[in-house]
Order: structure tokens, then sequence, then C-alpha cells
């Protein structure tokens, strides 16, 4: 057993890696192993979907009893005139009068047809995206205090980098977004006023057994899915699951659980994301539950004994993106983010591949990560671009690459 240096250091020597053992994805809990697809879809993946949910994410929140559409802009001509830019507000409403709502921002082609969808969540609001001054300012959840909400207001369009919007629309694809503090806000006292309220106790919200930001910041996207199904302009059966960084860990929990995602982009998205947790670089299980503390909240209480000894845990992240299968999934790293281990997130996409076999699918060939700026794969693919912690053009452009393929057979 292996026990966390306390106190902790980040780790970026590979020979300071301790041995390690990963389990093995086809082992069922009672000895036997997978031999095919239908086994792995009826018998393994269910008891694995569980162990995930009670070790990690959380169980997966109901529907509220009611919900309702309200249009804040109609569909309007944006993006020189290649986009139609909407403003949708999701109404939750529960019988007990419980409720709560989530502003979406969304921009289809303006040529006419069915088109598939990214859909994702924003980091601190949906203006960030663009310096359009119609965007509604969203993410006011996160901080009540008059310093923040004025910052707040800043902030239009100091993301535009993360969000290529002409580029998207042009290459045919619609994306949906919204915040995820309108969701869950980010902090540690962020339950009370996150869309857990509509289903626990308002004194059991402290912080819930069973439940994580992450479960929640899912459950919203899925219902952001819900809404854009509705819309005669998108192809709902073309939909795909964008998310960086925490996002990205909860993208890929999200095309997990949400089996109409056809494509799951997860962009450095690091420890309790993509990469593999017994691996001990940089961020770790321990850095995120105790040293920065943030796990608290990000993950259930029910992880927290295992961070001291990740040798014990049940699971481990190859086995997360493996219930993916047998839809696609891209994996992205960069080259200066190395606290989010791109090669421990090469290594969980790699070992995923014997379940994407099972499906007829094709795993990633090599067990050493391509050099970078250099796309592998098709099913499960791989990316690792030049720089710094962020989504870029370039991992856009290599997930519409492979939403291509899926897409237009």
């Amino acid at each position: 057993m292996y026990v966390e240096k306390i106190p902790w250091t980040a780790n970026y020597e590979e020979t300071e890696i301790p041995a390690y053992t990963l389990p093995d994805a086809l082992l069922c809990q009672d000895g036997t192993t997978v031999k095919n697809a239908e086994e792995w879809q009826n018998k393994r993946r269910p008891e694995l979907l569980e162990i995930f949910k009670k070790e990690m994410y959380g169980q997966i929140l109901p529907m509220p009893d009611h919900v309702e559409y309200e249009v804040l802009t109609d569909s309007k001509p944006a993006l020189d005139g290649i986009a139609m830019m909407r403003q949708t507000r999701i109404h939750f409403k529960m019988d007990n009068g419980k409720s709560h709502d989530v502003d979406v921002l969304m921009f289809t082609p303006a040529k006419e047809g069915k088109h598939p969808v990214f859909v994702g969540l924003t980091f601190v609001g949906n203006h960030v995206c663009s310096t359009d001054p119609e965007i509604i300012i969203t993410g006011r959840r996160m901080d009540a205090s008059e310093e923040y909400q004025k910052d707040l207001e800043s902030k239009r369009g100091f993301q535009e980098r993360r969000f290529p919007l002409k580029e998207i629309i042009s290459r045919g694809y619609a994306i949906a977004f919204a915040c995820y503090n309108d969701i869950f806000p980010d902090r540690p006292s962020g339950w009370k006023e996150s869309a857990l309220n509509l289903f626990i106790p308002i004194g059991e919200l402290a912080s819930p057994s069973g439940y994580s930001s992450i479960g929640v910041w899912s459950w919203g996207i899925s219902r952001i899915l819900d809404y854009v199904s509705t819309l005669p302009e998108i192809d709902a059966e073309k939909a795909c699951v964008f998310g960086h960084s925490r996002l990205g860990k909860t993208s890929l929990w999200t095309g997990v659980i949400d089996e109409r995602f056809k494509l799951v982009c997860v962009n450095d998205s690091g420890c309790g994301g993509a990469a593999l947790s017994r691996r001990l670089y940089g961020e770790t299980l321990f850095s995120m539950m105790h040293y920065t503390g943030i796990g608290k909240y990000w993950f259930t209480a029910t992880l927290r004994p295992y961070v001291y000894a990740t040798d014990t845990l049940p699971m481990d992240q190859h086995e997360l993106i493996a219930l993916v299968a047998p839809r696609a999934v891209a994996v992205h790293s960069a080259t200066e983010d190395q606290w989010a281990d791109p090669t421990g997130e090469y290594l969980s996409a790699y070992y995923a591949g014997k379940v994407f076999s099972l499906f007829g699918k094709e795993p990633l060939k090599s067990l050493t990560p391509p050099p970078p700026d250099t796309p592998v794969g098709t099913d499960v693919s791989y990316f690792e671009r030049t720089g710094k912690h962020d989504i870029l053009l370039s991992d856009w452009t290599h997930y519409m690459d492979m939403a291509d393929r899926i897409f237009k057979k």
C-alpha cells in the first residue's frame, strides 16, 4: 500500500511514480471475464457504472417534475450573418414549489437544415464567448457580492479563444452551452444554490452524501441536450459533449451516463477525468481532496479514504473511458499542462481499448504516446496540443474532424 506524502508536493518525475497495477476492465466482480460485447453491456458495464457512481461521481439526479423553456432572445442573425443566435431560460420546477433556472446560449448555422450539435458548459458566464453586447451576463450565482458582479460584467468576450464560433458554425455544427456556476456554484458552499436543491431537503444540503458538483454539472448538460433536441434545426442524433479542465472531467462523466452523446470530447481533464489515478503524477486525488480541498465537493465523500492509497481504488479512469464504448471518445492534453498528466491521459485511453475492441471499434495501437500536434486513433482518439492548459482552435478542429468522420459516413 502506498501512502502519499504529507506535506504533499506535486511529482513531475516518471521515475518517482510508485509501481502500480491497473484493474482489468473486463474482470467482473464475480471473477469471470467478459468475452463479448453483450456480456459487457449486460453484466460488466452496469456493475462498473455503479462503482463510479458510488465511489467518485455520485448518484444521477432525476428529472424535475416540470420543465419549461422561456425564450429570452429570439433567434437572430449573428457572427456576420453565418449563424443564428438564441438565448433560452430553462425553468425546472417541483410540485413542492422548489425551482431552479439556467440560461442557455446557442448558435446554429444560418443555413437551413438539421445540424449536429456540441453541448457543454462554460466558466464564468455565457458572455465570455463573444463581445456581442446582446449576450446576457450569466454566472451570477457564484458570488453575490457587488465587487464580483461588477467584475463579472467586465468579462465579456475574454475567453473568445476557447469558443472559435465562426469556425464551428462554418463546419456545419451548432453549439449550445450554459455557465456551470448557474448549475452548481464552484465553491464548497455551492450546494444550497445548486440544482440539487430541487431534490434534496434544505437541511441536508451542507454537503449531501452520495452527490458531487461534477454529477450536478453533468445533469445540467443533459438538460441542455433535452432542450436543443426540441428544436427543428438540431439533429439530436448527432450530439457531442465537450468540456475543458474540471469541465473535461464533467464531459467524460456526462458521456458515460448519457448515451445520447455519440462523441465525447475531453480536454485537459487530468486526475478525476481521463488521467489514471494510480500514476501519482501532477494532479492527484490527494491534491484535490486534501491539499486544495476542491475535490471535497467535486467528488463524493466516499472517495476520500482512497486518496491515501490509490492502489486500493476499485476502479481507475481507463475503465471510465471504456464505459463510453461503443461510442467515440477524444482525449486531449497539452504539452505544458503537466499538472493534468498527458501521459496518464493517453495511457487511460489506450487501456480502455480492449473494451472498444469488443464492439469491433479501433483502439489506440501503441503504448507510446504520439508526438505533439499529431492526432491518433479513430473511435478512441488522442491529441496532445503544443501549449498551455486551455482549449483552442486546434482542439476544436480535431473534435470536428472526428465528428465529421462519425456523422458524415
